[in-house]
């Protein structure tokens, strides 16, 4: 599984470097696709280390899905925000991990739990997240317009680097922090599409066919 995972990471590790913010580059931005995150600090085999693979379900959401992630201060919208608010709240065993785990997106919801959460609070933790992101993420952008061929990707190249025994996380790594298992045994931002099936080499190939050219050429 090392070669499958070190040649994903060859080829995600020589495309363009989106860093934030990312205004500047929405030109750059296809409408349908996969991003690949980096994380400061993580590395495999003298390359950055994939911490977070994901796409989109909706057509032409992808500059939207990713300002959710990383500009949009709201947990509720972002499984990766609220995974990065529950390791903070962990470090300091805070009490309001608990209320984090609550869902407000609905208007029923916010009715029935509002008077359970602390806006200031969360205000500053979403804060806090947005700066870790910030500094510490970059990220590579796949050309796909099928969502079915969105989603086998995502989940193939999940599956690969999930299976690499070789691909860990650092000692410091923030994620270790996670009260999700599957984050900490896995080093990668999520929990789902983990060991599963793993890329073939004709998906590679498929994958290297599909890139756009505008949106991989390294700088």
């Amino acid at each position: 599984m090392k070669d499958k995972c070190l040649l994903l990471h060859q080829l995600f590790n020589s495309l363009r470097r989106f860093r934030f913010p990312f205004d500047d580059k929405l030109d750059s931005i296809p409408e349908n696709g996969i991003y690949i995150i980096f994380e400061k600090g993580e590395t495999f085999e003298g390359l950055d280390r994939v911490v977070r693979v994901g796409t989109h379900t909706g057509d032409n959401q992808l500059p939207s899905r990713l300002y959710q992630h990383f500009t949009d201060e709201n947990k509720d919208r972002s499984i990766f925000r609220k995974n990065i608010g529950r390791c903070f709240l962990n470090l300091k065993k805070s009490s309001y991990a608990e209320i984090w785990e609550l869902d407000f997106t609905t208007k029923v919801q916010r009715e029935k739990k509002a008077h359970l959460g602390d806006e200031p609070f969360e205000r500053r933790l979403e804060k806090r997240i947005t700066s870790y992101i910030k500094e510490n993420l970059s990220f590579v952008l796949a050309e796909v317009k099928t969502k079915s061929k969105r989603l086998n990707l995502e989940s193939r190249i999940i599956s690969t680097i999930s299976l690499c025994s070789n691909c860990k996380s650092s000692p410091n790594w923030l994620g270790l922090h996670s009260p999700k298992v599957r984050i900490r045994e896995s080093g990668l931002w999520q929990v789902n599409e983990l060991y599963k099936e793993p890329i073939r080499q004709n998906e590679v190939e498929e994958l290297r066919r599909l890139i756009s050219r505008k949106v991989f050429t390294s700088v």
